[in-house]
């Protein structure tokens, strides 16, 4: 990598970008390494965003027939 090489990650859903502003070729504390990127993220989205998508719980299965069917008109899926 060189000065000025933008990179793109995706973590958890959430999309990072961040330019090389310093090249390091060995291994430095976090602290060292934050001062050599430049983090031009876009600002996460606000939770009452993430709190009202639907979410099913953990080890409930499949959705049936008839949640399958919500979900699509939710998403603006239906036929």
């Amino acid at each position: 990598m060189k000065a000025g090489d933008e990179v793109r990650v995706r973590v958890s859903g959430i999309e990072r970008i961040v330019v090389v502003v310093k090249p390091i070729t060995k291994r430095v504390s976090a602290v060292l390494a934050a001062d050599c990127l430049q983090d031009n993220s876009p600002p996460p989205p606000p939770p009452e965003l993430i709190a009202s998508i639907p979410r099913r719980d953990r080890g409930a299965g499949r959705p049936t027939k008839r949640e399958r069917r919500d979900l699509e008109k939710l998403r603006g899926l239906e036929p």
